[in-house]
């Protein structure tokens, strides 16, 4: 109620009918047609297995591959250290270099192993669905 005692709500419904809702759709649903492939990947049919385990097992050799390079670089730059003494007491920008392989240059060093593996990654999707097309 309004502070005078005016009811919008009752005279609209006495004089006017009540407009109707619109029903507001933030995507066009009718857009293009999902290829059978799609539906076909989701499904996994048996035509489909091996390209699905193909991939997978291209993803892991990759994922495995990066992850043992990250390893033997981290763990081996210990190592290396631990082994020659003497690397420890070198100086580089005046940061002693184990300081600045394993506190500064480890960080860019990860970052472009996962560019990789991302792009490696895409490259095995593509040429996946690239073969279902065929």
């Amino acid at each position: 109620m309004s502070p005078e005692g005016f009811d919008v709500r009752a005279r609209l419904s006495e004089h006017s009918p009540r407009p109707r809702r619109k029903r507001v759709v933030l995507a066009d649903r009718r857009g293009p047609h999902v290829p059978r492939v799609r539906v076909e990947v989701e499904e996994q049919t048996g035509a489909l297995e091996g390209l699905v385990r193909d991939l997978v097992e291209k993803q892991l050799r990759a994922a495995l591959l990066l992850s043992g390079v990250v390893g033997a670089v981290l763990l081996g730059l210990p190592l290396a250290f631990w082994l020659v003494p003497s690397l420890g007491d070198v100086e580089v920008f005046g940061l002693r270099l184990p300081w600045l392989a394993l506190g500064v240059l480890a960080y860019p060093f990860l970052v472009v192993v996962g560019l990789l593996f991302t792009r490696k990654a895409e490259r095995n999707e593509e040429d996946f669905l690239g073969m279902l097309e065929e």
